[in-house]
């Protein structure tokens, strides 16, 4: 993703920060948009080819939860607590492009030169000489420099990198002339690095002087000839903070004091994206939790970072305290999140943004918040009184609007709304707020109608999982629901649409009772009796398949089986009392009256017939 792309830039800063209320993300940021890893996993920045010459780009890691960092864009979240290692070229990656100039400056062997004489003498010789030169070459490059393990390895406890390569990557994100810099120094030893820290690029390229310009005189684009050096160190370390050896040593050494200080006095957006990155793997271990949270001071600098208007930077913040919420200490960082201001801003975001990493993980952020016990109990009132349900049903109802052409470029986004209002239609207290909301009730009952849920069976188990927790609390929504037949021949048609999902259907076969018509029920006109009758005759088979296909043995139930027994039980109750009517009514109908035809009779007696023998 360009990170200039506003459209994708992610949410735009409440209060008016940044234009046009708009995130604006600093151009330089290159696929900034897919740095960030969900969950607590360690993210580890890919490294490419093109990086490792100096760019250090960050790239989105697997998508559920698998370590992130800068590295490869288009990549999907990977599952929870998986931490990576960096994703390296072939040959080079981490802190192997670190020294990689040193190894190509190695010596050349007297064995080579003697294959190079020989080739010039002998060319049928070339061939074996080359091989024996390059063994020797081998084993002449220098061995006491550490070297990153390949993208296919993880970095687990048994990396092997210098302990003083790491502390020497530490120290050159010191900012320069800071207290930090002399006080680094002072726990070094004499063999350590140099001690120069190299000072992080932290201007808008658009406020940089031209002989800063990117672009040759002739406006053709080039590429610097430098490297970042701060950049390319701190993606080497985002990457070891996946190994909880190497964590535990940058612990040790200060790192958290330099990320706290860099992230109080950079401008760049990369620098502190790069801060988070790090900090968000430190957290995914738990040994090391408590040391983060007695780090002065750094509570409140992460969460100011929340009104930062770069997408990069907030996706890796809302991951970082994911992290944390996880951990022992979520309640101390639960309650520095209380303030208002602080939680409609996470709202706003959640609400606002068009680039699905940042939501991705914001609604991440906020399922952390309804799986930890404690941290629940804590802000979900706050939350709900933020307006937690108006921002997620304003983001369904948007994502519903969107043209084909629009949902294409957020593939996915719709399931992970929908599931993200399933696990809070679960709290009763959101519930109770979602019922009294007619905008999302209308949403939803127009989903159920649509003639495609069809093709998105995970859309409609959702739907329908959502509706039967709100019926729970909105008890005055049964009449309307119950004289919409639409809707009611919708619910029919989902029945063979999510046969292997039993939560799905448990939540179907729970709502169909509630609002189907029941025998106490005696006021029903004849209009009203034939809108029913028509609907259970042309769905009857749909029911018949779905009950025959979950036959259960009665003598040995388990309590869902039992409640879904007793839901089926009430529904053919409902069919047999309609088709009763029905028939009785239209039975004694003169010829005037235009009865219906034997067949119909014959087949609303057919289906009474099948109630029956289920019910008995």
């Amino acid at each position: 993703m360009a990170a200039s792309d506003t459209q994708e830039g992610g949410a735009p800063a409440a209060g008016g920060a940044g234009q046009d209320d708009e995130p604006q993300p600093q151009p330089e940021l290159v696929a900034a948009g897919e740095r960030t890893a969900p969950d607590d996993a360690p993210a580890a920045p890919g490294a490419s080819e093109e990086e490792e010459e100096g760019e250090g780009g960050a790239g989105e890691e697997d998508a559920s939860g698998p370590p992130r960092g800068p590295g490869a864009a288009g990549e999907q979240p990977a599952p929870d607590h998986a931490p990576v290692a960096p994703a390296a070229a072939e040959d080079e990656g981490g802190a192997r492009g670190a020294v990689e100039a040193e190894q190509d400056d190695a010596p050349e062997s007297e064995d080579e030169q003697d294959v190079e004489g020989e080739v010039q003498e002998e060319d049928g010789d070339a061939t074996e000489e080359d091989e024996d030169g390059e063994e020797d070459d081998e084993e002449d490059a220098p061995t006491h420099l550490p070297f990153a393990p390949t993208g296919e390895e993880l970095l687990d406890d048994t990396t092997t990198v210098d302990p003083s390569y790491t502390i020497s990557l530490i120290r050159k994100l010191i900012p320069k002339g800071s207290n930090l810099e002399k006080e680094f120094s002072d726990k070094q030893s004499p063999n350590a690095d140099d001690g120069d820290s190299v000072q992080p690029d932290n201007k808008d390229p658009s406020e940089k002087s031209d002989k800063q310009s990117p672009y040759s005189d002739d406006g053709e684009a080039t590429l610097p000839e430098y490297k970042d050096q701060w950049e390319e160190c701190g993606c080497i370390l985002w990457d070891l903070a996946a190994s909880e050896p190497q964590a535990e040593l940058m612990i040790d050494n200060a790192i958290l004091e330099v990320l706290l200080e860099n992230l109080r006095v950079a401008d760049s957006s990369r620098v502190k994206e790069v801060c988070l990155g790090i900090m968000g793997n430190l957290a995914c271990h738990e040994s090391l939790v408590d040391a983060i949270c007695l780090e002065k001071g750094l509570i409140t600098t992460v969460v100011d970072q929340l009104f930062l208007d770069d997408v990069n930077c907030l996706s890796e913040t809302f991951r970082l305290l994911a992290a944390i919420l996880r951990s022992s200490a979520s309640v101390s960082w639960a309650e520095a999140l209380l303030p208002d201001e602080i939680l409609s801003r996470m709202l706003w975001i959640i609400g606002n943004t068009v680039n699905l990493t940042l939501l991705e993980k914001s609604i991440d952020f906020i399922s952390t918040v309804i799986d930890v016990q404690d941290v629940i109990a804590m802000l979900i009132q706050p939350l709900l009184k933020a307006g937690l349900v108006d921002h997620v049903v304003g983001l369904l109802t948007a994502e519903i609007e969107k043209s084909p052409e629009e949902k294409l470029d957020r593939p996915g986004s719709l399931d992970m709304i929908l599931r993200f209002m399933e696990e809070l239609s679960a709290i009763h207290s959101v519930s109770e707020v979602m019922s009294s909301s007619d905008q999302l009730m209308k949403v939803l009952v127009s989903m159920i109608k649509s003639p495609d849920k069809h093709e998105v069976a995970s859309y409609c188990a959702s739907v329908v999982i959502i509706i039967s927790n709100i019926l729970t609390d909105g008890k005055h929504l049964v009449p309307m629901l119950s004289h919409d037949l639409p809707f009611l021949e919708g619910l029919f048609d989902i029945l063979p649409v999510v046969p292997d999902d039993d939560q799905a259907r448990y939540a179907l076969w729970g709502t169909l009772p509630r609002i189907l018509p029941q025998p106490q029920e005696t006021e029903m006109n004849s209009s009203f009796l034939d809108q029913f009758a028509s609907l259970f005759l042309g769905k009857f088979t749909l029911i018949k398949d779905d009950l025959e296909s979950h036959v259960v043995d009665e003598e040995n139930l388990s309590s869902e089986d039992a409640l879904v027994l007793g839901w089926t039980s009430k529904c053919l109750r409902a069919i047999s009392f309609v088709m009763e009517r029905w028939i009785e009514e239209k039975s004694s109908q003169s010829k005037q009256d235009a009865p219906p035809t034997g067949n119909s009779i014959d087949d609303a007696r057919e289906v009474l017939s099948y109630c029956h023998k289920a019910l008995h």
